[in-house]
C-alpha cells in the first residue's frame, strides 16, 4: 500500500528545462506542481469529504440528543438500524477516507514534491556559469537549495491539510447552523469577518517578516561555511575572534528578524482568543435563547455548542496553518532569488558538438573586461597552430587567467571571437568544448570523495588499470597506497576531505595531474601546474608533463620561467595585451619585459618586483 502511494509521482520524471524559469511566485510553484496535478485533485477532494464527514457527525450528535427523548425501547425500535449503519460508517468508512487522505499527503505529495524541487533546483544551479558562482557564497546557495523544497512542501501540505479542510468545514458549519435556524448564522458571519481581518493583518506582516528571517539565516549559513571552508587561513592568521565577530553580526541580525516575526504571532494569538470568546458566546448563547423561546430543540443547542467548541479549537490551528503557509511562501520566495535565476551562459539554439581533428586555436580581436572599463583582456589577436606549445607569462592581473577562462567559455567575451579548428566556441556545446580540454589549475581542489572518484572525473569509463597507470605517471601511486581516512578506507578508496584538505598541496597537484593524464584531451591548459610541487617531485614528473604535451596544443601559464623556457613560443602579457612573443633566446635578445623577468629571477621564480 505504501509503495503504491509513494510511486504515484516520479520526482525525477523528464521535463523541459528552462533557461529563464518563472520569477513570480505562483507561476514558479505551478511549474513544479505539474506532475502532481492529478494527485492534488484527489487530495483536495478527499479534504473536502473528510471535512463534510466531520460536520455530519456533529449534526448527527444533535440528532441523537433529540432522539433520546423517548424510551430506550422506542428509540431502539425506531432508530436501531440507523445507529448500526452510523456505527459501521464511523468504524470502517470514515477511517478509510481519512487514511486515503493522509496517504496522499504524507506519502504521495510531501516526500516527492520536495525531492522534485531539490533535484530540479540543483540541476538548474549546476548549469549556471562559473562567474555566477563567484558572485555568491557557496553556503548560501546550498542553504537555499536545501530549505526551499521543504518550505514548498509545507505550502502544499497546508493547502490540503488545513486551508481546503477549513474552507469546507466553515461552509459545512454555515449550512448546519442555517438548517437549524438561519439566525444562528449572524454571530458566525460576524465572527468570520473579524477573523478574516485578523488573518489579513497577520498574513500581510508574516510574509515579509518570514522572508527577512529566511534571508538572515542564509547569510549566517554563508558566513559560517565560508569560515569552515577557509579554516586553514583562519588558524594561520589567528583570526578566531575576527570570525566570531563576523558571524555574530549575522547571527544577531537573524535573532532580531526572528523576534520581529514572533511579535506578529503574539499579537495574533491575543486577538484570536478574544475573537473565539465572541464566537462561543454569540452562537451558543443565541442557540440557548432560541431554545428558551421554544424555537430550537436541545439537539440544536448541543450541535451548535459542539460546532463552536470545535471551531474554537480549530481557529488557532487554522491561523497557524495560514501563517505557516505564508511564512513558508516567504522562504520559497527567498529561495527563488537563487533557484529562479536565469541561465546567462547558454548553448546557442543550434549548437553542435565541437569536432576537433587538429587543435588549432585562433583569437580574433578578443576583449573582456568583466563589465568594467579596465582589466581583463584588450584586443587580443593570436593564432596557435595545432600541436604548438605556448608559454604564457606576465605580471599578476595581466590577463592570463582571463584568457584561460574565455577559452573554457566560463565567460562569453565582451568582443571578439575564439575559434577551435575554425569553429566559433559560442556555436558549439559547452560540454563538448570542455571535453576536449585538459586543465591543471594552480588551486588543485578535489571533490570530497575517494581518490578513485577524483581520478575518474577525468574519464569515467576508465578501467582500474588505466587509473593506476595515470597515477604512476603523475608520481602519485605510491603515496595513494599509504592513504587512510578516519573511516578506515585505504588507498584509492580513501576520501580526501573537502577540497582535498587531507592531502598536501603537492599530493593534490599530483592527483590533479593524474586526472588530466587519464582524460587525455587534445588541448592542454596548464595554470601553474607544478607550483605546489617541491623541486624533487617536479623533476620526477617533468617527463610526465612533456609526455602529456606530445601531439597536443598546449598553453602553459607559469611564474617559474624555467618550466616554459623550452616551449615553442612564449607570450608576454601586460595590461591585457600581448606585448612580446617569440622563443626564449629571441625574447632575451629583445631585452624587453621577458629579459627583465628572467634577469630578476631567483631560483626560477618571478620576484615580487617583476610581478608588479
Amino acid at each position: 500500500m505504501f509503495r503504491y502511494f509513494e510511486n504515484l509521482v516520479d520526482p525525477y520524471i523528464a521535463y523541459p528545462e528552462e533557461d529563464t524559469p518563472p520569477t513570480r511566485l505562483w507561476p514558479f510553484m505551478l511549474v513544479y506542481s505539474k506532475p502532481f496535478l492529478r494527485v492534488f485533485f484527489w487530495a483536495g477532494l478527499l479534504s473536502f469529504v473528510v471535512a463534510a464527514v466531520e460536520i455530519g457527525l456533529i449534526y448527527y450528535m444533535g440528532r441523537i440528543v433529540d432522539l433520546l427523548g423517548g424510551t430506550p425501547a422506542e428509540v431502539w425500535t425506531n432508530h436501531g438500524t440507523e445507529f448500526i449503519v452510523l456505527a459501521l460508517f464511523v468504524l470502517f468508512v470514515r477511517p478509510l477516507l481519512h487514511v486515503a487522505d493522509v496517504l496522499l499527503l504524507n506519502n504521495s505529495i510531501l516526500p516527492n514534491f520536495g525531492t522534485l524541487i531539490r533535484w530540479r533546483a540543483h540541476k538548474h544551479v549546476l548549469r549556471q556559469s562559473v562567474g555566477w558562482f563567484e558572485n555568491d557564497f557557496a553556503g548560501r546557495i546550498a542553504n537555499r537549495i536545501m530549505q526551499t523544497p521543504p518550505a514548498a512542501g509545507e505550502v502544499v501540505f497546508q493547502v490540503f491539510d488545513a486551508i481546503s479542510f477549513s474552507i469546507a468545514y466553515l461552509i459545512g458549519a454555515a449550512i448546519l447552523l442555517m438548517a437549524a435556524d438561519v439566525r444562528l448564522l449572524v454571530p458566525l458571519i460576524g465572527w468570520f469577518v473579524l477573523y478574516a481581518a485578523l488573518v489579513k493583518w497577520t498574513v500581510a506582516r508574516v510574509g515579509p517578516a518570514s522572508q527577512a528571517a529566511s534571508d538572515a539565516r542564509s547569510t549566517v549559513t554563508g558566513r559560517v561555511v565560508d569560515s569552515y571552508s577557509n579554516i586553514h587561513s583562519v588558524k594561520m592568521f589567528a583570526h578566531h575572534d575576527h570570525e566570531l565577530i563576523y558571524a555574530k553580526e549575522a547571527i544577531e541580525n537573524t535573532r532580531k528578524t526572528f523576534q520581529a516575526e514572533m511579535r506578529i504571532f503574539t499579537v495574533m494569538d491575543t486577538v484570536l482568543v478574544s475573537l473565539n470568546g465572541v464566537l462561543i458566546v454569540g452562537v451558543v448563547g443565541w442557540a440557548i435563547m432560541l431554545w428558551m423561546q421554544g424555537e430550537a430543540s436541545v439537539g440544536v443547542v448541543a450541535a451548535a455548542t459542539a460546532l463552536t467548541l470545535r471551531l474554537n479549537a480549530m481557529t488557532a490551528w487554522i491561523m497557524w496553518a495560514l501563517t505557516s503557509f505564508f511564512r513558508q511562501l516567504g522562504v520559497v520566495a527567498e529561495g527563488m532569488e537563487t533557484i529562479a535565476n536565469p541561465i546567462a551562459l547558454v548553448d546557442a539554439p543550434e549548437a553542435k558538438p565541437l569536432m576537433l581533428d587538429r587543435g588549432q586555436i585562433e583569437l580574433q580581436n578578443l576583449s573582456h573586461h568583466y563589465g568594467r572599463e579596465t582589466g581583463g583582456l584588450d584586443q587580443i589577436n593570436l593564432t596557435i597552430a595545432a600541436g604548438e606549445k605556448i608559454g604564457l607569462i606576465g605580471r599578476s592581473g595581466a590577463g592570463k587567467s582571463t584568457l584561460v577562462k574565455l577559452l573554457l567559455r566560463f565567460y562569453d567575451a565582451d568582443k571578439g571571437t575564439i575559434l577551435f579548428d575554425g569553429q566559433d566556441i559560442r556555436n558549439v556545446t559547452q560540454d563538448s568544448l570542455r571535453s576536449h580540454i585538459g586543465m591543471v589549475q594552480q588551486d588543485s581542489s578535489l571533490l570530497h570523495r575517494s581518490v578513485r572518484d577524483n581520478l575518474l572525473y577525468g574519464r569515467p569509463d576508465a578501467s582500474e588499470e588505466e587509473v593506476i597507470a595515470a597515477a604512476k605517471q603523475a608520481e602519485a601511486h605510491e603515496f595513494i597506497l599509504d592513504l587512510e581516512d578516519p573511516q578506515g578506507r585505504t588507498g584509492y578508496d580513501a576520501h580526501v576531505g573537502e577540497r582535498g584538505v587531507k592531502l598536501s598541496g603537492g599530493q593534490r597537484q599530483r592527483v590533479t595531474l593524474a586526472r588530466v593524464v587519464l582524460k587525455n584531451a587534445p588541448i592542454l591548459l596548464l595554470d601553474e601546474a607544478t607550483s605546489a610541487l617541491d623541486s624533487e617531485v617536479e623533476a620526477a614528473i617533468q617527463d610526465t608533463l612533456y609526455g602529456m604535451m606530445q601531439g597536443k596544443t598546449v598553453i602553459a601559464i607559469a611564474h617559474r620561467l624555467s618550466t616554459i623556457a623550452q616551449m615553442d613560443r612564449i607570450l608576454v602579457m601586460d595590461q591585457g595585451r600581448i606585448v612580446e612573443q617569440g622563443g626564449h633566446d629571441e625574447l632575451l635578445a629583445q631585452n624587453g619585459l621577458y629579459a627583465q623577468f628572467w634577469a630578476r629571477q631567483s631560483g626560477g621564480f618571478l620576484t615580487p618586483e617583476a610581478a608588479g
